[in-house]
């Protein structure tokens, strides 16, 4: 037990300090925009959104956590579309890159899954963004940076502060939240074991796809671990390997809870990440696609 305990504790300092850089980044281009840019700026963005979409699908194949959270962000701030947001979780990788390289799985693999992944998350991410402009769904809800700052108290109003120490008080504060959070499930992953969550996807192919997108919405990398290594195992078909991976967002969904007040709407974007994950799982095993 005390074995698992260290275990889960280092690996969790080890994820959640290799996120800060990202964290820092994100909220300093943020501060930087609000106070150099203001509306003007936000305005921009949302009117060059259409290629939202295209940028996140590209941008979240990077194997690393930080741009999914880095997107949650963003999107709590009302500078990208769910669209954008939808692409940039649907894409991540995760460990998914280096498990696989370390594996020795062909260039030629990874580089179809990668160019997958990307497809998927430009045609959600794109056709997100057309129905809420057609129907003017409730995912249009106003926000803007100042809700985030109200929100985390960091002092972004006050014109004596600096940029550099609002963003600062942003990352610690989703850093903290993150590594207790990230904590608790890898400790929950490390006493229920891999070998247990993968008897319930296997021998149920369609509904082993739905497990798979839901162990894929853990809000850890722990979750592309172990949906990566279950298929090098051959424990899990293509479908619901790329249903997990799709709806691995990393910690993404964690800052996306932490950061956007509107949390029916939280809810909303988080079940059409599992439901767009686990439909493409499904086609992709109807059609017999392989990687």
């Amino acid at each position: 037990m005390s074995e698992i305990i260290i275990d889960s504790l280092l690996d969790t300092i080890k994820d959640t300090v290799t996120l800060i850089p990202f964290l820092f980044i994100t909220y300093l281009a943020m501060e930087w925009l609000e106070r150099k840019t203001e509306d003007q700026s936000v305005a921009l963005l949302s009117r060059i959104g259409k290629s939202g979409p295209v940028i996140g699908s590209a941008v979240g194949i990077i194997p690393q956590c930080g741009f999914s959270a880095a997107a949650a962000s963003l999107y709590s701030g009302g500078v990208i579309s769910v669209g954008t947001l939808l692409a940039v979780f649907l894409s991540t990788s995760d460990e998914m890159v280096p498990i696989f390289i370390s594996s020795s799985v062909s260039t030629g693999t990874i580089g179809k899954l990668l160019l997958t992944k990307f497809i998927i998350a430009l045609i959600t991410g794109v056709a997100a963004d057309m129905t809420v402009r057609l129907i003017n769904y409730t995912f249009r809800t106003q926000k803007h940076i100042h809700d985030l700052c109200e929100q985390d108290e960091c002092g972004c109003e006050d014109e004596d502060g600096g940029i550099v120490h609002s963003a600062f008080i942003h990352t610690m504060k989703i850093t903290v939240f993150i590594f207790l959070i990230s904590l608790v499930i890898s400790l929950l992953v490390g006493f229920i074991g891999k070998n247990a969550l993968a008897g319930f996807m296997t021998g149920i192919p369609v509904l082993g796809v739905f497990l798979s997108a839901l162990i894929g919405l853990i809000p850890n990398c722990a979750a592309s671990v172990i949906i990566t290594q279950l298929y090098l195992e051959g424990l899990l078909t293509p479908g619901q390997m790329m249903a997990g991976l799709l709806v691995g967002a990393g910690v993404g969904v964690i800052v996306l809870i932490r950061t956007n007040r509107h949390m029916s709407e939280n809810l909303r974007v988080i079940s059409v990440l599992y439901l767009t994950g686990a439909a493409w799982g499904i086609l992709i095993d109807l059609m017999g696609i392989t990687f």
